[in-house]
C-alpha cells in the first residue's frame, strides 16, 4: 500500500459471508429462484467478464470508454469538482480517463474508492496514489448500505458507471438514486453509466456471445456456490440463457436445469429440488431511454444536468445534482 491510500473496511469477510448466505437462502427458496449477480465475482468471475469486455459482441464497455475518452474534460468542467468518489470501482480502468482530466485541468484533490472486494481496492488504491500523487482513501463496503459513511470532503463527482444501474429494477432503482441524494451534498454531482434501449437481436448477441464466454462466466457462479457454501452444483446440468423481456425492457440471463435434479447446499442446511427446464434468474440488465431517464432522477430528488452518448448512440452518462 502506497503512502498516499489508506484503506478503511466497512464490511469483514465475515460480514461479507452473511451477506452471501442471507441472498442465497432467499434467492434459492423464492419462485422463481434466483442468484444475485453480486455474487459472480471470485477470481474466476472476474477474469472471464474481463474478457467479456473485450469480446466484439459487447459493445458496452466500449462505448462507454469512447465517451469518456472524449469528454471527460467537458464532464469535469461541469462538475467542478476536485474530488472523484467512484462506486463499485473494481480496477478503477475507465475512472483513470475522469482523473486525467481533472489532473491537467488543476482540481485534483483527493479520490474515494468502493468496493466489496478489499485486495483488488487495495490494489486500486495503491496505484492512483502514486500515479496522481493525491491522497486515495479506499473503503470496503456495500453501495446498498454504505453510501453515507463515505468521507464527505472537497466538491465530490461521484461515477457509477459500467452500466451497473442496470442491474436494479425500477423500484430497486428509485431507492438507490434516493440513497445517492441523502449521501451527496448540494455542490456533489453523480455521474451515471446506462446502456441504451436498441435492437433485441444485438441486445442478445451481448449476453450470449459466440465464443461462449457468458455462458462460462453465468455458469461460474455455481462454482462460486460450491466452494463458499459447500453445495453441490453440477454446472453440466445447466445451460446458460440470455432472454429478451420485451415488457420490461431488459435482458434476464438465466441458467437452466436440464434435468430434474436435487442441489444440497450444506452450509444453509438447505435442500433445492429443480424440475426440468426450471431457470435461475442470475441477472438482469435493464435498456434505457435517454428521454425517461431525467424522470427516473427527479422522482429521487436528482436534477439531470447533462448528457453525453458515444458517436453510435449505444451508451450513455448522465450528470446529476
Amino acid at each position: 500500500m502506497g503512502q498516499n491510500a489508506t484503506v478503511e473496511v466497512l464490511v469483514t469477510p465475515s460480514g461479507r459471508r452473511l451477506a452471501m448466505e442471507d441472498d442465497i437462502r432467499s434467492g434459492l427458496t423464492s419462485n422463481p429462484k434466483s442468484i444475485p449477480p453480486v455474487w459472480f465475482y471470485d477470481e474466476v468471475g472476474s477474469r472471464l467478464f474481463d474478457e467479456i469486455t473485450r469480446l466484439p459482441e459487447y459493445y458496452l464497455t466500449r462505448a462507454e470508454r469512447a465517451i469518456l475518452a472524449e469528454r471527460s474534460a467537458e464532464i469535469v468542467d461541469q462538475a467542478g469538482a476536485d474530488t472523484l468518489v467512484e462506486i463499485g470501482s473494481g480496477t478503477s480502468e475507465k475512472t483513470r480517463l475522469l482523473l486525467d482530466a481533472m489532473a491537467a485541468s488543476g482540481n485534483l484533490r483527493a479520490v474515494t474508492l468502493l468496493d466489496i472486494s478489499e485486495e483488488v481496492l487495495r490494489e486500486a488504491a495503491s496505484e492512483l496514489g502514486e500515479r496522481y500523487d493525491v491522497e486515495v482513501h479506499a473503503v470496503v463496503g456495500d453501495f446498498r448500505s454504505h453510501l453515507t459513511k463515505l468521507p464527505a470532503a472537497g466538491r465530490q463527482l461521484w461515477a457509477f458507471l459500467g452500466s451497473t444501474i442496470g442491474n436494479f429494477t425500477p423500484p430497486e432503482r428509485g431507492l438507490l438514486f434516493t440513497e445517492f441524494r441523502n449521501a451527496m451534498r448540494p455542490e456533489d454531482r453523480l455521474l451515471i453509466g446506462a446502456d441504451l434501449d436498441k435492437d433485441p437481436a444485438r441486445l442478445l448477441a451481448a449476453y450470449d456471445d459466440a465464443q461462449g464466454v457468458t455462458a462460462a462466466f453465468n455458469l461460474n457462479v455455481l462454482s462460486v456456490l460450491n466452494h463458499a457454501l459447500n453445495a453441490n452444483f453440477d454446472p453440466s446440468r445447466f445451460e446458460h440463457k440470455a432472454v429478451w423481456n420485451t415488457e420490461e425492457r431488459w435482458i434476464e440471463m438465466r441458467l437452466r436445469s436440464l434435468e430434474a435434479h436435487r442441489v444440497e447446499v450444506s452450509a444453509l442446511d438447505l435442500v433445492v429440488d429443480l424440475e426440468e427446464g426450471e431457470e435461475l434468474l442470475t441477472e438482469i440488465s435493464a435498456k434505457f431511454d435517454r428521454r425517461l431517464l431525467p424522470g427516473e432522477l427527479a422522482a429521487a430528488g436528482l436534477t439531470a444536468s447533462g448528457s453525453w452518448t458515444d458517436p453510435d448512440g449505444d451508451f450513455l452518462l448522465t450528470l446529476a445534482r
